[in-house]
């Protein structure tokens, strides 16, 4: 009981200093990821305080499946589609490349490593980190395809390090190695990953439609990505691809299946979640440091600390050079790419190589290690792996975050303003919807031509001054009569439905459709018809 209330104050303060990190790093205007890090690092290291152990399965079960859900859930469908040759060289192509080099690099710099654990080494350390990526990118302002390409790899590599780690794994612990076997596991965990995703996500669109208690609808799309991974892990398929691909399905039909109240809501939920497991993961990889300092034997600081700054070079180079080479290869073998697929600017293809951030994914499965091999011997240089991928994480997180702000000012790399383009276009577009929605109920015998042409002189004067207003501010009180109620409703309705045509024949991203759906459901919540679906208001 008291070892229970001591593990609770422990993540009462952590919470605590959480928010004191964050709120400090808007100030001096760091990403917070880099702040926690940094003030978890300096905690790790005051004498004295308990270290804190983080168990890997408490990573892989309780942080990843929402974190992930969520990256994927705000990613646009259409952008990762167009951006797929990208994303595929980047999350498979360069994570073969990353592991192969750092391999190479450990098992001549660590006398005594075998290429299995050398490997596993490089399979940890390879991938880049979707939390990383998300709260970092972000926040930079930089080109929409950038972010798109970078968020994209970062949602999908962690599928193929993780079935490379676990066939490095494998062999280090029977001693073996089979290359057919680790390619049928690759594809079928890929596949079968992508089914259970599909397949959860369409379970939780059923239960969603099923119910109209919003807080029953919240709980799904919380409970949704756990089953998605506990299925996943159950059959050993990529439980990383099936949050993706349940998040990027659910979100085509969300919009449907509840009302403007509950999307509100579960945006509201979701954010303070992702806020406070991202808060938490990083000040936890900064902690670890206490725990690992001691791990290492004596004799083995001085090569370890050698090879610990070579792997983090190693990492950072190999995407250096994979990046340009990935855009510069397909473009030379097919003429017609060429022409359909201008070559990136320079500038950009530096960016994307040099934002590769490692977190959460390298550290839980570091940490994963087994203790000993199947023989019973201790697994061989387990500490020392685990203290390299620490290092990995505090080079790319903080020297490669804390460069990439001067670096973008550099480069003169700023938001292309494409989003800004199709939000206006979409803002026009529901409002002729609405207008053309006016046409069809003006005969009918709940409303009347002064009512209908109060409503029309709205829309069109929104339409006047589309980049001065927003739809939520146009949107009229609910003191207004019953009928001017209901028919603002159709238009709300016809406004709504014409964003997601948008969005689903790919004229805009999931991003637009964002914004201006949270709009009209402040804008239903006005009117008192917050509580319907989409497609239930009255007629």
């Amino acid at each position: 009981m008291m070892e229970g209330l001591h593990q609770l104050e422990v993540i009462i303060i952590l919470f605590a200093v959480v928010l004191a990190l964050t709120t400090l790093a808007q100030k001096v205007h760091i990403p917070y990821p880099i702040f926690l890090v940094l003030g978890g690092l300096t905690l790790g290291l005051v004498p004295g305080l308990p270290a804190v152990t983080l168990h890997p399965d408490l990573v892989f079960l309780v942080f990843l499946p929402p974190i992930l859900w969520s990256a994927a859930y705000f990613t646009s469908w259409r952008e990762f589609r167009q951006n797929l040759r990208p994303i595929s060289l980047l999350a498979v192509g360069l994570v073969l490349a990353t592991s192969a080099g750092v391999a190479f690099a450990a098992h001549t710099l660590l006398p005594g490593i075998g290429w299995a654990e050398a490997i596993a080494l490089g399979a940890i350390v390879s991938p880049p980190d979707a939390v990383s990526a998300t709260a970092i990118g972000k926040r930079l302002r930089i080109p929409r395809r950038i972010v798109t390409i970078l968020e994209g790899e970062s949602l999908v590599n962690d599928a193929t390090a993780l079935v490379l780690y676990r066939a490095a794994v494998g062999a280090a612990m029977s001693g073996s190695f089979a290359l057919g076997h680790t390619l049928f596991e690759f594809v079928f965990a890929g596949l079968a990953g992508v089914v259970i995703g599909i397949g959860v996500a369409w379970i939780a669109r059923w239960a969603l439609s099923a119910t109209e208690d919003g807080f029953t609808q919240i709980g799904v799309t919380l409970l949704a990505p756990y089953i998605a991974w506990v299925c996943g892990e159950l059959v050993d398929a990529s439980a990383v691809l099936a949050c993706v691909a349940g998040a990027l399905y659910l979100r085509q039909s969300f919009s449907g299946a509840v009302s403007p109240a509950t999307r509100l809501q579960a945006r509201a939920v979701w954010d303070l979640l992702i806020f406070i497991l991202n808060g938490v993961i990083f000040i936890l990889i900064g902690l670890q440091l206490g725990t690992l300092r001691d791990s290492v034997p004596p004799g083995q600081l001085e090569p370890v600390f050698i090879t610990r700054a070579l792997v983090s070079a190693t990492v950072i180079l190999v995407r250096i050079l994979w990046v340009p080479l990935a855009a510069l290869i397909p473009r030379w073998l097919s003429a017609t790419l060429r022409e359909r697929d201008p070559m990136p600017p320079w500038s950009s293809l530096f960016l994307v190589s040099w934002t590769g951030m490692r977190g959460i994914v390298t550290l839980a499965a570091a940490l994963a290690l087994p203790v000993t091999t199947s023989t019973g011997v201790p697994f061989p240089f387990r500490a020392e792996i685990i203290l390299i991928s620490f290092t990995v994480i505090l080079a790319t997180l903080v020297v490669q975050g804390l460069s990439l702000p001067p670096i973008i000012r550099l480069l003169h790399l700023r938001e292309d303003g494409g989003l800004q383009q199709e939000e206006a276009l979409a803002r026009e577009h529901a409002a002729t919807a609405a207008l053309n929605r006016l046409d069809q109920v003006v005969t009918e015998s709940w409303v009347s031509l002064e009512q209908v042409e109060r409503v029309r002189l709205q829309y069109l004067q929104r339409l006047e001054r589309l980049t001065q207003a927003s739809l939520a501010e146009e949107q009229p009180s609910n003191s207004t009569s019953e009928s001017i109620q209901r028919l603002q409703s159709e238009t709300l309705l016809a406004e709504h439905m014409a964003l997601i045509g948008l969005r689903d024949n790919g004229t805009i991203s999931d991003e637009v459709l964002h914004r201006l759906e949270q709009e009209l459901d402040v804008a239903a919540l006005h009117l008192g018809v917050g509580g319907r679906r989409l497609g239930r208001i009255p007629v």
